[in-house]
Parts: structure tokens; C-alpha cells; sequence
């Protein structure tokens, strides 16, 4: 058969979702196509539209992302417990006549930081800065594999934030977790014992490539390793600045690819050529 798959979200100029897809069909041997579906905010028929498609056989596989990783959720009949728990998807695929809704970003967070922490980690301490949609993946995935987990926000973000510990504690029996503001002075009396600090916003994406999350002049905890989720550019400020002060970071190419990998494999059964993705999309 030949797939037809693609992405809705808006807007989709920056996507590499393309690159990744169209070479792991290719690796697996299989036809079809990866392409982008761009509906505008204006146009709030044309998500139904495309999820209509998906029931009907036209469309095999859809990923979603910003804005309608939760707008898209009443269009659907059912939602993985992973989707559940953090109140968004990224992933639709027909099952038994259903339209189901997962969500990938959390395991392939998880599995991406797996192979950066290759050298294992002594105590399971997290500071995620940021509250919203990313944030809400990556700290299911943490709370999953058991670590503490500390929110650093803005003050605009304090009732996002929580809003997000409130949910976790209820739905995902989650033990420990707290936030604090993003600030240097609060920051500072969390030096110790943090071992992970991961950037769960958008500052120092592209273009606006200079910026850092990270207030200026705090130094970094000492054992610390960074996890930067924004995958453009290559190399964040955030963890330029984690490596000059001689610590392990990376940005979350990683986890584009695993994400990717886990919604290919939801769709056609196959697993997915990580390697071969990771080089479709490295450069």
C-alpha cells in the first residue's frame, strides 16, 4: 500500500518532520508520502476536514503540533493513557474504526535523555524550566521513571504552573514535585543536588538563536547535566553556555527523531531507522 501521512499544526515552515518520515519510508522499503497539512487559526473547519480524511482511509497517519495538540482532542474517540495524563496529542492513527490520539513526545524524550545520560546519573533531581505543552511531556516522562521534579516559571507562568503539578498529582500519582520563579535568586538555593536541568521553552530557538532561559550570571550547578528540547539551532545558547562551564548538554534532535520513530511505528507496524532519520535531518 502506499501511505499517505503527514502533519497539521500552523505554521509548518520550519518542520523537518518531512526529511525524517520520507527517509525512514524509504529505509523500510514502503511507498508513500509525508506531507504538510497548514491549517490556519482562521479556518477552525479545516482540522475537522483533515481528521475526517484519517477515518476515511485517505490519510494513514497524522501528526500534530502548536496550536492543536489539544484543540484537536474533541475530534477524537479515544486517547492513549500517555495523552490522558498530559492533556495533549501528537500522534492520530484509525484503530478498529477509531480515531485514537497518543502521544509520543514523553517516550521519546525519555528515550533520547537515556542515551545522553550514558554515564547514569547518582541522584534523580530534575529542574524543568517552563510550564506549558513541552514542559507537561517531559515531566510525565520524568515523573514515569521516577525522579523529583522542580518547575522554574516566570511569574506570568506561576498558575500555569500550578495547574500542571495539580494534574500530575491527581492523574499520574505523581510524589514530589514543586516550582519556584525562574529567577537567579531562587535558582541559586537549588545549586545543590540538582542533576538535570532541561529547557522545556522556546527561548533560544530559531531566530532567535542569542537568548538563553537561564538567568545571566547564575552559575550552572556543578553536576548537573542540560537537556536543551529545542532542536533549531544545532547548538542552543543555553547549551553553549552548559558546555563552556564544562558540563554535558545537548539540544533535542535526539528527541525529534524518537518521537518520530515511536508515531512511524504506530502507523505501519514497522521499526523505524533511527540512524538513518537522525542523518536525514542532521545538517
Amino acid at each position: 500500500m502506499d501511505y499517505i501521512l503527514g502533519l497539521t499544526g500552523f505554521p509548518l515552515g520550519h518542520s523537518l518532520s518531512p526529511k525524517l518520515h520520507s527517509a525512514a519510508l524509504h529505509a523500510t522499503g514502503l511507498e508513500g508520502e509525508y506531507c504538510l497539512f497548514s491549517v490556519s487559526p482562521d479556518d477552525p473547519q479545516a482540522l475537522s476536514e483533515l481528521t475526517g480524511r484519517l477515518r476515511t482511509g485517505k490519510l494513514h497517519g497524522l501528526n500534530v503540533t502548536i496550536p492543536y495538540k489539544q484543540a484537536v482532542i474533541p475530534l477524537l474517540d479515544e486517547l492513549t493513557l500517555s495523552a490522558q495524563v498530559i492533556g495533549a496529542v501528537n500522534t492520530l492513527y484509525l484503530k478498529d474504526g477509531r480515531l485514537i490520539g497518543h502521544n509520543t513526545d514523553a517516550p521519546g524524550f525519555l528515550a533520547d535523555l537515556a542515551k545522553f545520560l550514558t554515564n547514569g546519573i547518582s541522584e534523580k533531581k530534575a529542574l524543568v524550566l517552563g510550564a506549558g505543552g513541552a514542559a507537561r511531556a517531559v515531566v510525565y516522562a520524568l515523573l514515569m521513571d521516577d525522579w523529583n521534579v522542580t518547575l522554574a516559571v516566570r511569574r506570568a507562568d506561576v498558575g500555569l504552573a500550578g495547574a500542571l503539578i495539580e494534574s500530575f498529582k491527581r492523574q499520574a500519582g505523581a510524589g514530589s514535585m514543586c516550582s519556584v520563579l525562574l529567577e537567579a535568586g531562587y535558582l541559586s538555593r537549588l545549586e545543590n543536588g540538582m542533576r538535570l536541568i532541561v529547557n522545556a521553552t522556546p527561548i533560544g530557538m530559531f531566530p532567535e538563536t542569542e537568548i538563553s532561559p537561564w538567568p545571566v550570571d547564575l552559575p550552572f550547578p556543578h553536576e548537573a547535566a542540560v537537556y536543551d528540547v529545542i532542536y533549531n539551532p544545532r547548538q542552543t545558547r543555553l547549551v553553549r553556555d552548559a558546555r563552556c562551564a564544562g558540563l554535558r548538554a545537548s539540544t533535542g534532535l535526539g528527541m525529534l527523531v524518537e518521537q518520530a520513530a515511536l508515531s512511524f511505528a504506530c502507523w505501519t507496524g514497522r521499526d523505524a531507522p533511527r540512524d538513518v532519520m537522525f542523518s536525514a535531518v542532521e545538517a
